[in-house]
């Protein structure tokens, strides 16, 4: 998933994956390989555009009799609805209020923002408080977040610093009554991104299904992707992981595993990838990764730098994807078992090092967990 916070373009909507974030995607979509152009059904239709401070790419098959505007134009409502419940870079927006207000000063949420905190709380609570979307002060401190000065850059935060930005991280202090939503401490703060870009996902595809009742359709937003029925090729959708190979380019990518989706009653496949290999600073000659935990205030050590999530919901999979990069990968490993998540790890190969491990795909291996070998043997995946 991209970083908007290094670019220098348009406003972003959304802020940084606050528990991590890939520079640019790690997964593709395709369709079935070695199909021909004249297989291809001419009545799919193609969207693309920004949102959420990165990109969506729509694909579908058009209904009998559609309009196409009046499509465009429900997606681009659900998105406006969604920034302007949870978007921090929107001022007026109800995340944004929350955030201003003092201890036990209620605001009124809307369905969507109460999803999305539900969602979170689950995360949050089963992953042991790897999940945290309070965790932005921690963020801010070690020099990830919206901006990177140059004083930021020249050390590690303080012991000191860390307890401070530490105490501004309470999960536990949000309390929801009904529509109503409170803190019981100042100071803290809620930053949905690494939940909200998956959210997002499933809201266009739950427009594209319930109102225009399309079978056939992949949505994708920053590399969260939702896919239904079959590609213009009449083929299942397919994902594509890459190799966590550092500084690879769109145009480099290698892919080392592929997830297709599977044919069962739902026909649908819901994942998300995040990704803590593509960002980092340096300090007196040691790497720290972007990913923090939440739990120690530290950068994760010993991390899986990439890992794939399936769920039932998109937002989910977006969630515990985040919160197992944000443990050690054996940790991260034990939990996604214990939890039943389907989740794909890529590690490095046994026996190669960080610094021995170079530029090629060989120097990694998958790991999954039995819910996702499933998945992948349903569908004779490679």
């Amino acid at each position: 998933m991209k970083n908007p916070s290094m670019q220098k373009s348009a406003p972003r909507s959304f802020s940084v994956k606050s528990m991590n974030t890939a520079l640019l995607p790690v997964i593709t979509i395709s369709a079935a390989l070695g199909m021909s152009a004249c297989q291809q059904k001419t009545d799919y239709n193609n969207l693309s555009g920004e949102t959420m401070g990165t990109s969506y790419h729509i694909s579908y098959q058009l209904p009998k009799s559609a309009d196409k505007a009046a499509i465009q134009a429900a997606i681009d409502k659900r998105l406006q609805d969604i920034n302007d419940s949870m978007s921090t870079y929107q001022a007026d927006s109800i995340i944004s209020e929350f955030n201003q207000l003092g201890k036990d000063a209620p605001i009124t949420i809307d369905a969507d923002f109460s999803h999305v905190l539900a969602i979170s709380r689950q995360v949050y609570q089963q992953s042991g408080g790897a999940f945290d979307p309070t965790v932005m002060p921690l963020v801010d401190t070690w020099g990830f977040g919206s901006t990177m000065t140059v004083e930021r850059l020249q050390g590690p935060p303080t012991a000191l610093e860390i307890a401070q930005a530490k105490a501004l991280v309470d999960f536990d202090s949000v309390i929801q009554k009904d529509k109503t939503l409170y803190k019981t401490k100042d100071g803290i703060g809620l930053d949905f991104s690494a939940v909200a870009k998956g959210y997002g996902v499933d809201v266009i595809a739950d427009v594209l299904k319930n109102n225009y009742q399309i079978r056939n359709y992949m949505v994708e937003i920053g590399g969260e992707v939702a896919t239904s029925g079959v590609s213009a090729q009449q083929q299942p959708w397919q994902i594509a992981i890459d190799a966590p190979i550092e500084g690879s380019t769109v145009r480099e990518r290698q892919t080392i595993a592929v997830i297709r989706q599977p044919i069962n009653i739902s026909n649908t496949m819901h994942l998300a990838t995040s990704g803590n290999y593509r960002n980092s600073v340096v300090f007196a000659g040691k790497h720290y990764s972007h990913t923090i935990d939440p739990t120690t205030g530290e950068p994760i050590v010993g991390g899986a730098p990439s890992v794939t999530v399936a769920a039932d919901t998109v937002a989910l999979a977006d969630a515990w994807a985040t919160a197992l990069t944000a443990m050690p990968y054996k940790k991260a490993l034990s939990v996604a078992k214990e939890q039943n998540i389907a989740a794909l790890f890529v590690v490095l190969a046994e026996g190669v090092s960080v610094e021995a491990a170079a530029d090629s795909i060989d120097d990694w291996q998958v790991v999954q967990t039995p819910a996702m070998k499933a998945l992948r043997a349903d569908k004779k995946s490679s």
